[in-house]
Order: C-alpha cells, then sequence, then structure tokens
C-alpha cells in the first residue's frame, strides 16, 4: 500500500454546507423577530452580510473569521445601535441548532471511512473554523468515533492552507507527506496547502476548471466514495 493516512476536510466535503446554513440563516432570523426586531427576512440577511465583512476584515486567516456569535453580536450592534449579549447568543445558538439539525452526509462518506480505516489508514479531520463547532458536527453525524485525529484552525492559530495546518496531524500521527492524501472541496485551502507540503492532493468537486502550478490537484473526483479508488 502506497499510502498510511488520509486526511479530510470537513465542510462541504463530507457534506453539503449550503442546505445547513440556509437552515441556521431562517432559525436566526425568526428568533430576531420573536425578541422583537423589526427586520425582513432580506434585511436580515443584508445586515448579517455586512457583519460578516467586518468581522472578517478584522481578524482574516483565523478561526475567529467564521464565529457566527462573533457575526450575530455585530449584527445585533449594527442594527440596535447598542451591544445586547443575550440577543446575540440567541441568535448564535438558534443558528447553529438549527444548522447541526439539518446536516446531512453525502452519500457513502461513513462506509467510505469505514473501508479506509479497515484497511489500516489512519483518518484526521483538518478544518478550518472553531473546535467547538465542528465537533459539533461530528459527533451528530457519528463520525468521531470514525477518525483518528481531528486538528481545527482554532487549535494553531492558522487556517489552511498554512503549513501547520497539515505538519500538526501528520506530526500526530506519526506519518510522511508522501504517504499522506489530502481530500477536500477547495482549491484554495485543500488543494494548494496539500501541494506546498508535498502530500497528494485530492479535489472533491466536480470543478472541471483548468488549473496550473500549486492550484493543480493530484486527482479529481466527484463523489467522496471515489476517494478508495485514489488510496486503496
Amino acid at each position: 500500500m502506497s499510502h498510511e493516512a488520509v486526511f479530510v476536510d470537513l465542510d462541504n466535503t463530507l457534506y453539503p454546507y449550503q442546505p445547513c446554513n440556509e437552515a441556521g440563516q431562517q432559525a436566526a432570523w425568526e428568533t430576531a423577530t420573536d425578541r422583537g426586531y423589526d427586520v425582513s427576512r432580506a434585511a436580515f440577511e443584508s445586515l448579517y452580510s455586512r457583519a460578516r465583512a467586518a468581522v472578517k476584515r478584522e481578524v482574516s486567516e483565523t478561526a475567529s473569521a467564521h464565529d457566527r456569535g462573533l457575526y450575530f453580536k455585530r449584527a445585533v450592534e449594527l442594527q440596535a445601535g447598542t451591544p445586547n449579549a443575550a440577543d446575540a447568543l440567541a441568535l448564535a445558538d438558534a443558528y447553529w441548532d438549527a444548522y447541526i439539525d439539518a446536516l446531512s452526509l453525502f452519500d457513502g462518506v461513513r462506509e467510505t471511512l469505514d473501508r479506509l480505516r479497515d484497511a489500516g489508514l489512519d483518518v484526521a479531520v483538518v478544518t478550518n473554523l472553531t473546535t467547538r463547532v465542528q465537533l459539533r458536527k461530528l459527533a451528530a453525524t457519528g463520525l468521531a468515533d470514525r477518525v483518528d485525529c481531528v486538528l481545527t484552525s482554532q487549535e494553531v492559530g492558522r487556517e489552511k492552507p498554512a503549513s501547520v495546518m497539515f505538519t500538526v496531524p501528520l506530526a500526530r500521527l506519526g506519518v510522511a507527506p508522501a504517504d499522506t492524501v489530502m481530500v477536500g472541496d477547495s482549491v484554495a485551502s485543500d488543494v494548494v496547502g496539500a501541494n506546498g507540503v508535498g502530500l497528494t492532493s485530492v479535489l472533491c468537486n466536480n470543478d472541471r476548471t483548468g488549473l496550473t502550478g500549486r492550484e493543480s490537484p493530484d486527482h479529481r473526483i466527484e463523489s467522496f466514495r471515489d476517494v478508495t479508488d485514489v488510496v486503496l
């Protein structure tokens, strides 16, 4: 066997992100209206987008750039003109509770991870975002017991494609870059990061755009099930 470990991205690689985000946004808006905010769904989305953009400008390339608690804290401040901790918490909790409830894995994810581990490979989830949220997703989907290592960008203070996001799980599992595959849906984060460290990169989406240099994946697959064709 030519590989000893498989690193996998989480969001939009193991499950579709957009339905979950939509459910979370709807729940947050409903909570806002229940708490007395007179704002339409469209206006709420605009407010959220402004808050999100402001947070990302201030804490870019860190896990905090994805923190919905920060987004909703800023959104409340923009709408009300003053901080309101209780409202910000309520909106963030509503978002994530609905998001997790809507989470459904792509077909074959559990079976594919089981095949990889049964074949003796280590499996690591290597993901941007905050640790608590990502652990909730893994627990809710039953994947927590199917992986040997989880690394979030919050733990190391940098985001993919930073090399530390790959060298840390390599060290924890005791495997070499040449023996490791990275599977993800993002060229900028997963492919560029993996290529920079010497991992075999696998782009898991149906993007057929011509890519060159560090952006070019070693393999392209359309379904997570196809990981086994590359690795085994």
